[in-house]
């Protein structure tokens, strides 16, 4: 077990470097931040010195072995539009980030799961055709159509007609979660759904499944206790990684709903050509996802002992 965990951490150190290659290496050939940073009518001399303050003189290949020494101690940099150390922007973001992905797995779970498995145990019933139809409308839906969607409906329209409403912008309360956490969720909720009937449907027509029954224990324990336990596992590995991509932040939701998380910064730094944010937020995006598969690879091992062989 120890040496497949090392073998894990082995490749997540080596799938981070080569993020961080492909990072520094795309964003120096989208364009040049002196550009954008100085006003058309900027002098040869101005640009050359804001060229030398930010380090862009030097050869590429000395940029990036000062950037990946600075890079592996948290150090990015200061943003070169706002002048504020890029990883203080990215910290003061990623709450923000880290509560609408958490709202937003809650939310999948305690709704796909449960839907998984009564689709399953009521098999092409009215219940398995609405599951059915929430996980197509989930995976068929853009984002940025059902943001549009839920603001009209439950926000825009309750409130022309002095109703209750929901926020539809900014962070607030838990009601400012209510929406973005719908809409982020929906269609990673979609995929739990399909998973988890997939799951119980196979795991039903096992051999100790039909044992349980003949024992003579009651089929709500059956269901819950023995099938629904193991047909979790890979709704385990789903979930993981999907977390891992709910915690890189949502550029769509985020800007929809104004939510000033880690999507919306890197939105504005891509724009702003701001490579010391841009780098950031990648990086910890990547680092995030890289652990939280790390983390589900070796629960995996330990809850099917076959595959750490």
């Amino acid at each position: 077990m120890q040496r497949y965990i090392l073998f894990r951490i082995i490749q997540a150190v080596v799938a981070l470097w080569m993020l961080s290659t492909v990072v520094f290496f795309i964003l120096h050939v989208t364009g040049d931040p002196v550009a954008f940073l100085l006003p058309p009518d900027a002098t040869a001399g101005q640009e050359e010195e804001l060229r030398r303050s930010l380090g862009l003189d030097r050869p590429l290949y000395v940029q990036y072995v000062i950037f990946m020494k600075d890079a592996w101690t948290g150090d990015f940099g200061r943003s070169t539009t706002k002048g504020t150390l890029a990883l203080d922007l990215l910290l003061e973001r990623l709450p923000n980030t880290i509560q609408l992905a958490l709202a937003s797995i809650f939310f999948c779970i305690i709704i796909g799961i449960p839907l998984g498995v009564i689709a399953a145990i009521k098999r092409d019933s009215l219940w398995d055709n609405v599951a059915k139809f929430i996980a197509l409308a989930g995976q068929s839906a853009p984002q940025f159509w059902l943001a549009i969607l839920l603001i009209i409906l439950l926000g825009a329209i309750p409130a022309e007609r002095g109703l209750p409403s929901l926020p539809t912008f900014g962070k607030g309360g838990i009601e400012h979660l209510i929406l973005p956490t719908v809409v982020l969720g929906w269609s990673i909720m979609a995929g739990v759904v399909r998973l988890t009937r997939s799951a119980m449907l196979e795991v039903l027509d096992s051999e100790y499944v039909k044992f349980a029954r003949v024992k003579g224990l009651s089929e709500r324990l059956v269901v819950w206790k023995h099938a629904a336990k193991n047909a979790v596992i890979p709704v385990l590995t789903f979930s993981g990684l999907a977390l891992g991509g709910l915690l890189n932040g949502s550029v769509v939701v985020e800007v929809v709903f104004a939510w000033p998380g880690v999507g919306r910064l890197l939105l504005d730094g891509v724009i702003q050509r701001d490579f010391p944010v841009v780098e950031a937020a990648v990086l910890a995006s990547g680092f995030f996802y890289v652990c939280l598969a790390l983390i589900v690879d070796i629960l995996y091992a330990y809850a099917d002992p076959r595959i750490r062989y």
